[in-house]
This record gives structure tokens, sequence and C-alpha cells, in this order.
């Protein structure tokens, strides 16, 4: 019997896979900031990386330290509308958006802990295509709502069809069944709901019903006599939400309301000190006056640029409410299209540790001078006063070192001149899964990946007297393995050791020198002859169509033997 046809949204371009270099991260001084002074609870280990998204992803992907460890991913991407944003290329074809999202959320899942959930913005032009791409890298099990988030305060009059006010925050959990996440804060609005007309010792409260929507079918007949004397039933179709001796300790409490004339159906005195959550859980319906909107976006970054203010920023109260949903103090938020820096600002502000990328030059026209006065006390907007944010911590600005690999004058891969021993040691590292961590003991230990296993990466042609020597140091509990350019036979013979030249060693394994994965319209892959003869008529430049290349959401998956979609 042919296998299963699963459903799968199709695109032009889906099989193909970016093959990425595992590039290291080189700081730039110059752009990095930290506080003059040192205060207890200041977070300084922040990362702000300039350069190629997918890069960098794929850089942090093979950092130990981050694969894994991040608690929130918040990313607010090109939304393909076709608009001309200085900043970004907006105008992205179709498929290449859904690619290109793909490709960026199959490592940013990678990189969040078993606790960690990721938040996106989008409109409703991508919005339900990239739900069921989410739902293909996440799994559909884990998609935990689509939140709706009121933009704009105003109505368009001159809309031609509807006024467009919201955009959607896509919310999936790496692990749905055991992710909870944190509940609003209590409002004054919420307290003031909670009154005292009895002067009841216990403070302020709140009448709540004796009876629930389910039950145990036993306590259908269920009856109550109170210390007054009334008898008290649930409705016609409830359940007594208390049992017997809980309504007697309740009675005795005075915790029982009758009314103020006390001829009312009884009810429970809810007290507000006796509360022991924070707040309600968030409704999926976002209102501006909670979340903050466009306007107000668009002012608070004015703040730091006023000249040249980025175009698309999101308000710094729409990230406070997802950071605080979704993260608690020292918790590692991520944003690869860090844009203007709302998020590192705000993650900042509310004392979590984060990591930004940006490949535009704002990350340092725009990024770097917010983050600053961040850190210095200057920034007085935004959720500054709500968080009680004074100043402090600071953060280390990296760019993507240039590739490892380039070609000589005659054709051959070679090493980059650029890279120095370390340099060079730290990517084998990363190519081979090692953690970087040079030996101050042993010069052929420069990084590991356990208690038993390391690395040694060198530039010198190995003779088989070194390879005896060094196998001897490294003894019979431990192994070790040689990056080298060249090396004397015999290596096979030493049990603890495995030899490998380079670059022959990685040549193989990812594309070289490639900086771009931007992945713009005009540099999307010449298709064959016989593929563009099944397209409808489209002009022969080799790029793909953008009106009638809409998915077929219900296409048959190509790799099983079936070609009828199953319900």
């Amino acid at each position: 019997m042919a296998g299963k046809t699963k459903l799968e949204l199709t695109w032009i371009g889906k099989d193909i896979r970016p093959r990425l270099e595992p590039r290291i991260l080189i700081e730039d001084p110059e752009f990095s900031h930290h506080a003059e002074t040192r205060r207890e609870g200041d977070i300084f280990d922040n990362v702000l990386i300039h350069g190629d998204n997918l890069l960098a992803l794929k850089a942090l992907e093979t950092d130990p330290n981050v694969r894994g460890k991040v608690k929130c991913v918040f990313i607010d991407p090109p939304y393909n509308t076709g608009s001309a944003f200085e900043h970004y290329d907006d105008g992205l074809e179709h498929s290449l958006w859904l690619g290109m999202m793909r490709d960026r959320l199959e490592i940013l899942r990678n990189l969040l802990s078993e606790d960690g959930s990721i938040w996106i913005t989008v409109d409703d032009n991508e919005s339900h295509y990239l739900k069921v791409v989410c739902d293909g890298v996440f799994g559909r099990t884990n998609f935990v709502a689509n939140a709706v988030w009121q933009k704009k305060y105003t109505v368009a009059n001159d809309a031609k069809w509807l006024s467009d006010n919201h955009d959607h925050v896509l919310i999936y959990a790496l692990d749905k069944p055991s992710w909870r996440p944190n509940r609003l804060d209590r409002s004054a609005e919420m307290d003031a709901r909670y009154r005292n007309p009895d002067n009841h010792p216990k403070g302020p409260w709140k009448a709540t019903p004796l009876h629930a929507k389910s039950g145990s079918a036993k306590a259908e007949k269920f009856t109550y006599t109170f210390k007054n004397g009334r008898t008290w039933s649930p409705p016609p179709g409830t359940y007594p939400r208390f049992s017997p001796e809980t309504l007697e300790r309740l009675d005795q409490d005075d915790a029982i309301w009758f009314g103020v004339n006390g001829d009312a159906a009884p009810s429970r005195k809810t007290f507000l000190s006796e509360l022991t959550t924070s707040g309600p859980p968030s409704p999926t319906v976002w209102l501006h006056s909670d979340a903050g909107n466009n306007h107000e976006a668009r002012e608070e970054v004015k703040k730091f640029n006023p000249a040249d203010p980025f175009a698309t920023p999101k308000p710094e109260r729409l990230i406070s409410r997802i950071i605080d949903l979704a993260t608690n103090p020292g918790d590692l938020v991520l944003d690869s299209f860090a844009g203007s820096g709302t998020t590192g600002a705000v993650a900042h502000k509310m004392g979590r540790r984060w990591i930004m990328v940006e490949l535009g030059e704002h990350a340092k026209t725009h990024i770097v001078p917010r983050m600053t006065k961040v850190i210095d006390g200057q920034d007085k907007g935004g959720v500054t006063e709500a968080a009680g944010w004074k100043g402090g911590g600071g953060y280390r600005f990296f760019r993507l070192a240039p590739s490892l690999l380039e070609k000589d004058q005659w054709d051959n891969w070679v090493i980059r001149k650029e890279y120095n021993p370390a340099m060079l040691a730290e990517a084998m590292c990363k190519h081979f899964g090692y953690i970087y961590a040079p030996s101050a003991e042993h010069y052929w230990m420069h990084g590991q990946s356990s208690e038993t296993s390391f690395i040694y990466v060198t530039t010198n042609s190995l003779t088989f007297d070194q390879l005896r020597a060094i196998s001897d140091e490294v003894g019979e509990t431990r192994s070790l393995l040689i990056c080298c350019t060249a090396y004397e036979s015999g290596a096979d013979r030493l049990a603890n050791l495995t030899v490998r030249k380079i670059p022959q060693a990685v040549l193989a394994a990812c594309e070289w020198g490639k900086d771009d994965y931007s992945l713009k319209i005009e540099s999307l892959p010449m298709m064959a002859e016989d593929e563009e003869d099944d397209l409808p008529a489209t002009k022969a430049s080799g790029k793909a169509r953008r009106d009638d290349a809409t998915p077929d959401l219900f296409a048959p998956d190509p790799s099983d033997d079936d070609g009828e979609a199953q319900e």
C-alpha cells in the first residue's frame, strides 16, 4: 500500500536549501558600550551582531552557549507588502519570502530552550501562509495563539475596501504541553473592582459565584444550609464549585455574601489580599491602549535619529508585553530582524539578556545610539518609567568574519589570509562541533566536545614523530582531532588521534564566499528550460512569477507515492 499523502504548502524554490558556512564573530570595540559604573544585577554579556541574519543565526546555532538557551525569540520580519522601505528590501517575491522565512525559522527553533517560545509580527498579506510554514517547522500542535494587535487607532477614510488597523502576532512554543506564559500584571482598574462594603477585616473583596459550569454528576442534587438558615442549590445545569466542608469554612469566616439586605443568592467573597496570581491571562486581542501603536513607535525612534528615523518600528509597549509574557528577569531574548533596536532596548530595561542581529548600516546609525542612551540612563521614553529603569549594563558589538576559504590565483581553495591562528582554530571548532576553549597548559588543546574529546588546529605540516609525541601526551583515556595542512603517513596507527587536512576536511561542507542571503528578487536562481515551459506565459527572465506564483496549499507531498490528497 502506498504511503499516506500529507498536505503541505509548496512554492517555487522550496527545495532550494542554503549550505551555510558557520562563521565566527569578531568584536568591533568601537561600537561596543558599557556603563561606566558597575552595579549589582547589571547585565553586560548582551550581543549586537552586524551582518547577514541567516549567516549570523548559523553562527549562533553552532555556539553551545546560545543553542537551546534562548527563552524568547521575537522577530518583526519584512512584511512583503511591496512597499519601498528605505532600510529593508520589503518587496520580496511571494515564494522567495516564504523560503527566506522557512530557512530562518528552522535555525531559530534550534536556538529555543525547552521552555522557549517564538513571537512573530506579520500583517494580513502573508500571515496565513506564514502560519502554515510555522506549523511545518514547529509542529501544528505547538501553535499557541494568533494575537491581534491594534496598530492604528484611527480609521483611514480613504481606504478602498476596509481600514487596516491591525497586525498579527503568531505565537509558538517549542513544547506547548509543558509551556506556560506568565500572566498579565494586575491593573489599578482590576483592583478597583474589589470593595469592602461590610468592613471585613481581610479588606476589599469581590462577589464570585458558588456554582460552576461543569462538575460531577453526583452533585446534581447538591444542597447546603448556611448558618443563617438559607438553603442553597446550584442553578439548573450548573454544579457546586465548593465541597460542603469548604462552604462551612467560608461561612464561619464570614466569607459568604447574601447581598446588602441579606436576601440575595449567596456568593463567595473573593478577597484581593488572597489572590495567588499576579493577574489574568493575556487575551488574544491587544488594544493600542495596552500595547502601543505605530504612531507611538515612530515618536519613540525619532529621539535616537531624528534626521533619519527608522520607517517601520514597533512600540516599546508591544515588545514589553511579549517579553513580560514569555520571560523572567535574566532570561535570554533574541531578535534577528533588529531594525531600530526596540527589542534590545526593552529587554535591557526589563533586566533580560539579549541578542540582536541586523544587516543594514542602521545597526550603527540607529541601534548603537539608542542602546548607548539606554545604558547611560538617558532614554526617558518608552517603558523606561514603567520598568523603573535608571541605566547600567552593556553590550558587545560583533561583525561576521569573512568566509574562511578563498581561491588563490590558480583557482585552488585556500585559507583566507585574514585568518590568524586563533581565528582559524575557532572556525574549525565551529565546523566540527567543538567548544572553542584554548588551554594555557596544553598547546594542542584548542577546544573540546566532551570531557575527554579535544581538537587541535595548526597550519603546520606534522611529521609522524610529532604526531606520536602528541599522542603520548594525549594519553589512552582521551581523544584528539588534529586539523593541519599536511601530515606524514602512519597516523592511523595512533588510536587516540584522528588527523584531517585543511581545507580539504571542510571543503564540501558548505558554500564559501557567499555573504548575502537576503534573497533579493534579482538573485533568484535560473530555472531550467523545462521548468520555464511549465509556467504560465511570463517573460523568460529567470525570475519567479509574482502574481501567479501563489502556493498550492493542498498540493500532495511529492515524496509520497500516492497522488491524491487525503483528508
